[in-house]
């Protein structure tokens, strides 16, 4: 039964888990801003990074609203794309050798981790395609409540991450280490991401 307009939301959930869970650029620009900064720069940089993943998910929003408004069919459209293309990315992440070491090239300036974080995130080419993708998948066109339903998702997403990051920030400086020098645990990661996130596509597939 849907709550708020959002489709089964349990597994939204674990959906965004996932996400925050895999090692990425944000991942990276908090551990580092921990390992150098403390908790006060951890903290400086995640609120940063949440303040640009709000921007980057209200401008998918956006789009999403004018899909449910513009046509209905077209909206169940980009849902089955949706669904591909987490199944897509999942497999792109199993088949992933190793970590490209990226992530761990990014420099932070002390005393600018919120602005910097920012600008990750918001130039992150990638993001604002994903919550195209992933935000049409969780909403039923037949119960959805406008800005009420996107408001629902965007304070979901906000305090799990926030409350995720809390955990990465309190054991920043050991995930630091195991995550940037050691990439098999990184690869390890994102292949259990990899299997979620096709089982997500999957089944949100089917379902739709």
């Amino acid at each position: 039964m849907p709550w708020m307009g959002i489709q089964d939301l349990w597994t939204f959930i674990a959906a965004v888990l996932v996400f925050l869970a895999l090692p990425g650029p944000g991942t990276f620009t908090l551990l580092t801003a921990t390992g150098r900064g403390g908790v006060r720069g951890g903290y400086t940089a995640l609120f940063g990074l949440l303040l640009g993943d709000q921007i980057l998910m209200w401008l998918a929003v956006a789009g999403v609203a004018a899909l449910l408004k513009a046509n209905p069919l077209v909206f169940h459209a980009v849902q089955y794309l949706g669904a591909a293309y987490l199944v897509w990315i999942g497999i792109g992440l199993l088949r992933a050798p190793r970590s490209s070491g990226e992530e761990g090239g990014i420099r932070l300036q002390p005393g600018h981790y919120f602005r910097q974080a920012v600008l990750i995130n918001l130039l992150n080419p990638k993001a604002i395609i994903f919550y195209m993708a992933f935000l049409p998948l969780f909403i039923d066109p037949a119960r959805h409540q406008g800005m009420a339903t996107f408001a629902t998702m965007a304070v979901i997403i906000f305090v799990m991450g926030l409350a995720y990051c809390s955990v990465l920030i309190g054991v920043g400086n050991l995930l630091r280490r195991r995550i940037l020098q050691h990439p098999r645990v990184g690869l390890f990661l994102r292949r259990i991401a990899g299997v979620f996130l096709i089982g997500f596509g999957v089944r949100l597939g089917v379902s739709g």
